[in-house]
């Protein structure tokens, strides 16, 4: 698959094997396991971006491109402006993945949606194709930027690099090159390409700029299926050459390892949905806080310490202090202190008032962590001591909405009317999600994507 630095690689390179893979793949072929994930990804997006569209930073996105904006091509979901193609998906991606609340690939903390949907919402409306063609896609993309990402994983992350943006755009570009029905020559090319337009830093994860890398993967995935079906070219081993994608950013990628299978066994599988807006690393904490808040009957001024212990990853992400809302998403200490004393972690327990609130502060200075090396990624152990002397403790393997303890079709639908309602979103929401639920069905995608924009007078 790759060659040693120095040495000419061999053929054939990841590009063209990923490329042929998505040219080829058949609808048909798809199994119903593939087209139902799809599907529950796809919801879970939407509702994401729906519950963001009104929020200050998405308002902020349309105004400045708003002035730069091309011809009215494509919607942006839950508003009533219209940009091109190109705008438009980097305005929906940076929505769908603004409150941390949109889908993970749990081995590579990929969030494999936000990247590809707005790309085949804004095609498949373009071009009128079909419900099943979007799908097939977007399961098509999410595959592939897990696929890469597993080669690079994990030190890929751990070197600074925001792997859903990076390997985004992979996705976003493979996505793209399905519905635009390129060659697998042409789809090797617009991956190459991709390759030289990934980017994004985990020291930015808790500000604007994480969304924006997001946004510029959904688009600069886009283009660069659009710029290979023109014609541009790129190295066949862009991604995995001695001076490719994979060398430059990280350590020698293992596509062999993560190529196996390609077409049989399915990567976007592993996909997961969160039922809290905050960082996957953290729902085991807010079960476990959640837990022992609901069987003890605890009262705040009750406790005097907590004590959260976990593996390293939970306490690199999650061991921070708290200056705003989106410190707050991805802080231990924050998710433990809403969950006791309120009982939720939802939207509003993230919110810039509930980051300030007396309470909560109170509470999160008494939250301490321990790192436990023989702790599972993704689980936790939540330890109270009272201040009547007794101990409490709960610990957690498996945290809700994991793909042992996974969300139910039900739950994501509860979840994106709960984010249509606390947006005071007024378009079909229930219409939406029927549709969604039948999309291969629908000969004629627009209808979806009319459906997501609001009329002028709706706000």
């Amino acid at each position: 698959m790759s060659a040693p630095a120095g040495e000419s690689p061999t053929l054939p390179s990841a590009s063209e094997t990923l490329a042929a893979f998505v040219a080829g793949s058949a609808w048909a072929e798809i199994g119903e396991d593939v087209r139902r994930q799809a599907k529950r990804s796809l919801l879970s997006f939407i509702g994401c971006a729906l519950g963001a569209a009104e929020d200050p930073a998405i308002g902020t996105a349309v105004r400045i491109l708003g002035e730069v904006s091309g011809p009215a091509q494509a919607v942006i979901i839950g508003r009533a402006e219209r940009f091109d193609i190109l705008n438009a998906c980097f305005v929906n991606a940076i929505a769908g993945n603004l409150f941390d609340f949109d889908d993970t690939h749990l081995n590579t903390v990929i969030h494999p949606t936000a990247p590809v949907a707005p790309v085949v919402l804004a095609l498949a409306a373009r071009q009128g194709a079909s419900g099943a063609e979007l799908l097939h896609a977007l399961a098509l993309g999410a595959e592939v930027e897990c696929r890469i990402g597993n080669a690079v994983s994990p030190g890929h992350y751990a070197r600074g690099w925001h792997i859903t943006a990076t390997c985004g755009v992979f996705g976003a570009a493979a996505a793209a090159a399905k519905l635009l029905r390129l060659s697998p020559g042409v789809t090797a090319h617009a991956l190459g390409i991709a390759a030289s337009e990934s980017a994004g830093l985990v020291e930015n994860l808790t500000t604007a700029a994480k969304n924006i890398g997001v946004g510029n993967a959904c688009r600069n995935g886009l283009l660069a299926a659009l710029m290979a079906e023109g014609g541009f070219e790129a190295s066949p081993f862009a991604i995995e050459g001695p001076l490719g994608w994979g060398q430059a950013s990280g350590d020698k990628p293992d596509l062999t390892g993560a190529l196996a299978g390609l077409g049989r066994e399915w990567e976007f599988l592993k996909n997961t949905f969160k039922p809290y807006p905050s960082g996957i690393v953290l729902h085991a904490v807010i079960d476990a806080c959640l837990r022992l808040r609901s069987e003890h009957s605890l009262a705040p001024e009750t406790i005097e310490s907590v004590v959260v212990s976990g593996d390293a990853l939970l306490l690199a992400r999650g061991d921070r202090m708290v200056r705003n809302e989106r410190d707050a998403r991805v802080s231990i200490q924050h998710s433990a202190a809403v969950s006791l004393l309120i009982g939720a972690a939802g939207l509003s327990e993230y919110s810039s008032t509930m980051t300030t609130d007396a309470r909560v502060v109170e509470l999160r200075a008494r939250v301490t962590t321990v790192l436990d090396p023989e702790m599972p990624k993704g689980a936790a152990r939540v330890a109270i001591r009272l201040r009547d002397g007794r101990s409490l403790s709960v610990t957690v393997l498996h945290a809700r909405g994991s793909l042992e303890a996974p969300m139910t079709d039900d739950e994501i639908a509860w979840k994106v009317r709960d984010l249509a309602r606390q947006a005071r979103w007024p378009g079909p929401i229930d219409a939406i999600i029927d549709q969604i639920w039948n999309l291969d069905e629908l000969a004629d995608s627009r209808a979806l994507s009319a459906m997501l924009a609001a009329s002028n007078g709706s706000r």
